[in-house]
């Protein structure tokens, strides 16, 4: 393996077993699923699927055992768009996290890099699509020539991701399985872009979507196709089957350990078993292990009780820590194992007061770092972390958390300190001293100073939060009223800058090193609550939501930038460190408690399941991180097609 220039986030690191000691018995590597199709000629023998050099997974290796094929594994979903959740737990990538957080190849073979900004990707000779076509750079080709350069698919051209200091990369292809890409400035984020929970696809199903495409199929055909399907062009019906994230089309090819089987809208989805998988173990049984991954849709309120009744054979999503006494006590009877990973955000629970609200009161209320400090102070979290996480949880703010390399103790503290009589001092010095009925104080127009904050989740478990804040905020005068909506309509009245303050989720990556993108710590996302018209402003490069208008959030945007151009990993933990204290210093968001343990339920007999690890979206990909693909059933467990146990 070629070493990575320092500029990169991690290491890349070498598959640590020789193919070449790797020996095959064909009676017992073919997967039996797939032995009567092998039989037939329906399908060519293993040999012929697999790449010529297959990435060797070395189990012994990582503290897991190696398994055998066979059998299904039932999860639970809320919707029918929670499909692309296989793609997540599969987690191919052309790049990604081992359990060391460190980046190592997966689809690709090897990646070479110079000076930071020219990365030549390596592609694995004879690695093939779920149907049999061989996945080359043709596939990075059309993705970059064909799609992101074609007005119609993307009007505003190529992602913004793929733009370095406002230039786009030169794309070199330079063989059927290499492929350059340089920029005249370096890109630390490029590869562990690529290996996030939702990856930056670079690449597509060439030989599938052309026939959508305009260069490779008559126009007029595809006209009139995409009238029969009541589309308003060849560019939609393009865009719907293509994506590839959202695991949605039948049809699609994929390189994930499953294929869908189903078509969406549906209640029930089956995932079978691709097999042109490119992975192996080390006595040469391909993977995945399991046959088929089943989701079965059901209201999310009611996923907890069905996974306590025995309904599941691995969940994790839509479980809360509130739910682990309900699932504790039917384990023995319904026989699982509730597991406990600690989630890695850099707060569990925060309030997001909106800097961007379209009301101008509001909006200066909000941009005074004394009133957030003041609403920080009024907050008693030792009580919420006692009353509510059984004081399991890390009190404090939305900051790093201590397993972080980059982790100051006095970040997290700052500001978090329950303090009334300094709160009250603040807001005193703000402007706001008149009180009205009930000791609420007044606004400058004479209103009464009531917080709406509203809440996506559907647990009490927010609601418990807010209840306790609400009688501590209400000592320095302010009311806070709860306002429970779906997700959906919750971020749309705060895009629209019409929600005072939501309680959410923290900064994604509570595990940060210095080599990591620092975009939770800049307005660049428009799902940023505290400053989301920012976020948008850079997520459309200037096309919608506004610029940063405070001084402080264009010091942000200007860190974020010079991440970018960093030639040294000192530069990067400065760059971190001045962030993070910015933050601190100022409360942008007001972290409540952090660390909180996430319940996994285990049927028994799934194996290389493990008992301790961390439940993250990036990085992580909650069970992506622990290669769900060597998950199996040992010996007399498996779980039906029909969901039956056996």
């Amino acid at each position: 393996m070629r070493p990575l220039s320092t500029l990169v986030a991690f290491t890349i690191a070498a598959v640590s077993i020789s193919w070449s000691n790797v020996s095959f018995a064909m009676d017992t590597t073919e997967p039996p699923l797939l032995a009567d199709a092998v039989a037939s000629g329906d399908l060519p023998p293993l040999f012929e699927r697999i790449p010529d050099v297959p990435l060797v997974v070395d189990f012994a290796a990582q503290g897991q055992q190696i398994g055998k094929n066979g059998g299904d594994l039932r999860m639970l979903m809320a919707k029918s768009k929670d499909t692309r959740q296989i793609t997540v737990y599969g987690y191919a990538r052309l790049v990604g996290y081992n359990k060391d957080l460190e980046l190592e190849p997966d689809l690709l073979a090897d990646v070479e890099i110079e000076d930071g900004r020219s990365f030549t990707l390596h592609l694995r000779e004879g690695h093939k699509w779920s149907d049999g076509h061989p996945f080359t750079t043709e596939d990075f080709r059309y993705w970059w020539e064909d799609i992101v350069h074609n007005k119609d698919l993307y009007p505003s051209g190529p992602p913004a991701y793929m733009k370095v200091g406002g230039a786009y990369p030169t794309v070199e292809i330079l063989s059927e399985t290499e492929v350059r890409y340089t920029w005249d400035l370096p890109n630390p984020d490029f590869l562990p872009s690529l290996a996030q929970a939702s990856p930056r696809y670079i690449y597509a199903p060439a030989h599938y979507l052309k026939q959508f495409h305009p260069s490779y199929t008559d126009p007029e055909k595809l006209k009139k196709k995409a009238e029969e399907k009541g589309q308003r062009s060849w560019a939609s019906i393009h865009t719907k089957k293509g994506r590839l994230y959202r695991a949605e089309n039948p049809k699609l090819p994929t390189l994930q350990p499953w294929i869908q089987t189903v078509k969406p809208p549906a209640d029930r989805f089956v995932f079978v078993r691709n097999p042109y998988y490119h992975k192996i173990d080390a006595e040469g049984r391909q993977l995945p292990y399991l046959d088929r991954i089943i989701f079965n849709v059901s209201e999310k309120k009611l996923i907890p009780g069905k996974a306590s009744t025995g309904d599941v054979d691995l969940q994790g999503r839509y479980l809360r820590f509130d739910d682990f006494t309900l699932l504790k006590r039917s384990e023995k009877d319904k026989g699982y194992r509730t597991f406990l990973w600690r989630i890695a955000k850099g707060a569990h629970l925060a309030l997001y007061p909106n800097m961007t609200h379209s009301d101008p009161i509001w909006r200066s209320l909000f941009r005074d770092d004394r009133f957030r400090k003041a609403m920080s102070l009024a907050i008693n979290r030792y009580e919420i972390n006692r009353v509510v996480y059984f004081g399991l949880a890390l009190e404090g703010q939305n900051t790093l958390l201590p397993g972080s390399p980059i982790y100051r103790p006095d970040l997290r503290e700052n500001w978090t300190q329950f303090d009334l009589d300094q709160a009250n001092a603040l807001l005193d010095e703000i402007g706001l001293p008149r009180r009205g009925l009930g000791g609420i104080r007044e606004l400058p127009n004479g209103e009464p100073l009531d917080i709406i904050v509203e809440t996506a989740g559907l647990s009490t478990e927010e609601s418990d939060v807010l209840q306790l804040i609400k009688d501590t905020w209400r000592q320095v005068g302010i009311k806070l009223f709860i306002k429970p909506l779906s997700k959906e309509n919750m971020s749309r009245r705060i895009f629209a800058g019409q929600t005072q303050m939501a309680i959410f989720s923290g900064m994604e990556n509570g595990l940060a090193t210095p080599d990591m993108v620092p975009d939770g710590l800049a307005p660049v996302h428009q799902t940023q609550y505290q400053w989301s018209n920012w976020g948008q402003f850079a997520e459309t490069n200037g096309t919608a939501g506004e610029a940063p208008d405070m001084e402080l959030g264009k010091r942000l945007m200007t860190l974020y930038e010079n991440w970018f151009l960093s030639r040294s990993a000192t530069e990067r933990r400065d760059i971190w460190n001045e962030m993070l204290q910015i933050h601190s210093d100022n409360v942008f968001t007001i972290g409540l408690i952090a660390g909180v343990l996430q319940p996994i339920v285990v049927r028994d007999g799934l194996i290389n399941v493990p008992e301790e690890g961390i439940w993250n979206w990036d990085p992580g990909a909650h069970f992506g991180l622990y290669g769900m693909d060597g998950f199996f059933w040992g010996e007399g467990n498996t779980t039906a097609v029909d969901g039956t146990n056996g």
